[in-house]
Protein backbone atom coordinates (compact mmCIF):
# COMPACT_ATOMS: atom_id res chain seq x y z
CA UNK A 1 0.00 0.00 0.00
CA UNK A 2 1.09 3.63 -0.71
CA UNK A 3 0.50 6.31 1.24
CA UNK A 4 0.94 9.96 1.21
CA UNK A 5 3.02 12.48 2.48
CA UNK A 6 2.25 13.97 5.38
CA UNK A 7 3.57 17.40 6.85
CA UNK A 8 5.43 17.00 10.43
CA UNK A 9 4.63 19.84 13.50
CA UNK A 10 7.86 21.28 12.36
CA UNK A 11 8.47 19.60 9.32
CA UNK A 12 6.24 21.26 6.10
CA UNK A 13 6.15 18.94 3.10
CA UNK A 14 8.41 19.66 0.65
CA UNK A 15 7.38 20.45 -3.35
CA UNK A 16 8.15 17.27 -4.29
CA UNK A 17 6.21 15.15 -1.76
CA UNK A 18 3.30 17.64 -2.80
CA UNK A 19 3.50 16.90 -6.57
CA UNK A 20 3.85 12.80 -5.29
CA UNK A 21 0.64 13.43 -3.09
CA UNK A 22 -1.12 14.98 -6.20
CA UNK A 23 0.13 12.01 -8.26
CA UNK A 24 -0.95 9.63 -6.00
CA UNK A 25 -4.75 11.26 -5.27
CA UNK A 26 -5.21 10.84 -9.52
CA UNK A 27 -4.55 7.33 -9.44
CA UNK A 28 -6.45 6.88 -6.32
CA UNK A 29 -9.49 8.64 -7.20
CA UNK A 30 -11.25 6.95 -10.07
CA UNK A 31 -10.69 3.59 -7.55
CA UNK A 32 -12.95 5.51 -5.12
CA UNK A 33 -15.34 7.07 -6.72
CA UNK A 34 -15.70 3.78 -8.48
CA UNK A 35 -16.17 1.79 -4.99
CA UNK A 36 -18.54 5.05 -3.40
CA UNK A 37 -20.76 4.25 -6.94
CA UNK A 38 -20.84 0.67 -6.44
CA UNK A 39 -22.52 1.41 -3.07
CA UNK A 40 -25.37 2.58 -4.52
CA UNK A 41 -25.84 -0.36 -6.05
CA UNK A 42 -28.50 -3.04 -4.47
CA UNK A 43 -27.38 -6.04 -5.78
CA UNK A 44 -24.22 -6.91 -3.68
CA UNK A 45 -26.00 -6.36 -0.26
CA UNK A 46 -27.97 -9.37 -1.07
CA UNK A 47 -26.07 -11.68 -3.03
CA UNK A 48 -25.79 -15.16 -0.98
CA UNK A 49 -23.70 -17.22 -3.61
CA UNK A 50 -20.24 -18.60 -4.59
CA UNK A 51 -17.41 -16.27 -4.09
CA UNK A 52 -16.71 -16.72 -7.81
CA UNK A 53 -20.42 -15.27 -9.08
CA UNK A 54 -20.30 -12.30 -6.38
CA UNK A 55 -16.39 -11.21 -7.83
CA UNK A 56 -17.51 -11.25 -11.44
CA UNK A 57 -20.45 -9.59 -9.96
CA UNK A 58 -19.09 -6.76 -8.78
CA UNK A 59 -16.90 -6.25 -11.61
CA UNK A 60 -19.15 -5.80 -14.16
CA UNK A 61 -20.60 -3.54 -11.97
CA UNK A 62 -17.67 -1.95 -11.75
CA UNK A 63 -17.26 -1.89 -15.73
CA UNK A 64 -21.08 -0.24 -15.46
CA UNK A 65 -20.28 2.28 -13.28
CA UNK A 66 -17.22 3.35 -14.59
CA UNK A 67 -18.92 3.42 -17.81
CA UNK A 68 -21.79 5.71 -16.63
CA UNK A 69 -19.38 8.24 -15.00
CA UNK A 70 -17.00 8.82 -17.74
CA UNK A 71 -20.02 10.16 -20.29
Amino acid sequence: MITGHKAAQNRPVTRGQKLSNTALAAIRAPVVHGFAHLKNWRVPGKVRTDPTWATALARSLLVLTNREVSR
